[in-house]
């Protein structure tokens, strides 16, 4: 297939505005169960799971009317190699609506009314997930023609989902009485855990090349380098609370070796997830000095930000240590400007109607090119 083909411009939504659903629903999933301050952000939290489930039926609407209306978007965003890349968005959105309805959903429906839609979003965006991370590879590696440095973050997304999965569905296994099915589902959990890491370090290496290489555009597609906090972010949040849940699903000595993981696992990769938050923001600065278009890739500042919000609560209950509370305090304190930013973002761009255009070409051949790094400009 020929990508460099231009169709006209069509006013349309595309998986990528799931984004601003996973990064409001993430901060009140932080919130939640932020240290030293998260007993006095219930009903914050509350108020923003509901504008974050509100935003996810109404992206759901739409998006489900255009494709029976107009299959050729879905179609065409499904054959553009960079758009395709957000079908992963969809399934964490119900996922992190998901998490949220677990421990908020109990102020508002009675415990079987959460459980069950709990469960069903979990069910259906574990699903999704798993499809999206063996599909959108698949046709990446059959399909899409991409150059050789065309690795950026938005390839991170199709394969996430089953984290998201792994991590929500810790929090579901206590809600099972069924002790034979805590236990699989904790294995399950684990396996998706495995199955979406290495993954995703495969692709961290493909991004580090391509920047090695090519360096950075200083464009639009620069947010989607904090897209890798997302899985490291994820990670941690998973493995701390899988071990936690073990304590009560498996017998000793594996449930206090999966407990110990979260500090042994949860500690060196918080290092790395700091490490690149330093790389992402330089070039993030340099990209704005360089005038940085607003684009949906905006909210990539918030999601993943807010898994390492929740990865950091996990350290910090793991191994209570202050460091680890403070430091989700100050992440939350970062998410929630990050928010505010690509929400006055996105109002403006809907305004001005120029963020509902969507076409291949521009992100396409964006993506495509080869050698982006001005060597005369570092």
């Amino acid at each position: 297939m020929s990508v460099m083909t231009q169709p006209k411009f069509s006013k349309e939504i595309g998986p990528n505005w799931f984004a601003s659903v996973m990064g409001t629903g993430i901060i009140a999933n932080a919130a939640v169960g932020l240290p030293l301050f998260g007993i006095h952000l219930t009903y914050f939290a509350l108020v923003v799971w509901l504008l974050a489930a509100l935003l996810l039926i109404v992206m759901l609407v739409i998006k489900i009317s255009q494709t029976i209306i107009r299959p050729d978007i879905i179609k065409r965003q499904f054959n553009d190699p960079v758009m395709a890349q957000f079908f992963g968005a969809p399934p964490m959105a119900l996922l992190t609506i998901a998490g949220g309805t677990v421990l908020m959903g109990h102020h508002l429906f009675a415990q079987d009314t959460v459980l069950l839609i709990a469960w069903s979003l979990w069910f259906i965006g574990t699903f999704a997930g798993l499809l999206s991370a063996v599909i959108i590879p698949f046709r990446l590696f059959t399909h899409y023609e991409v150059n050789h440095h065309a690795a950026f973050g938005g390839w991170l997304m199709p394969v996430v989902p089953p984290m998201v999965s792994a991590a929500i569905g810790a929090m579901l296994i206590p809600h099972s009485q069924d002790i034979l099915f805590q236990q699989t589902l904790l294995y399950i959990c684990y396996a998706m855990f495995g199955f979406s890491l290495i993954a995703a370090l495969i692709i961290i290496t493909l991004i580090w090349n391509r920047l090695a290489h090519t360096g950075s555009s200083g464009g639009a597609r620069v947010p989607t380098l904090w897209i890798v906090l997302g899985p490291l972010g994820q990670s941690i949040t998973a493995i701390g609370a899988l071990g936690t849940v073990a304590l009560s699903v498996v017998e000793q000595p594996i449930a206090s070796s999966l407990n110990t993981m979260a500090i042994l696992y949860g500690v060196p990769v918080w290092g790395f997830a700091l490490f690149w938050s330093c790389i992402a923001s330089l070039l993030t600065l340099r990209a704005i000095r360089r005038q940085m278009p607003f684009a949906l890739t905006w909210w990539a500042f918030t999601f993943p930000v807010g898994t390492c919000v929740t990865g950091t609560t996990q350290l910090a209950l793991h191994t209570g240590l202050p460091l680890f509370e403070w430091a989700a305090v100050i992440l939350f304190a970062v998410l929630i400007g990050a928010w505010i930013i690509a929400a006055i973002g996105t109002v403006k761009g809907f305004k001005g109607g120029h963020i509902l255009k969507n076409a291949i070409s521009p992100a396409t051949v964006q993506a495509n090119k080869g050698g982006e790094k001005d060597k005369n400009n570092h």
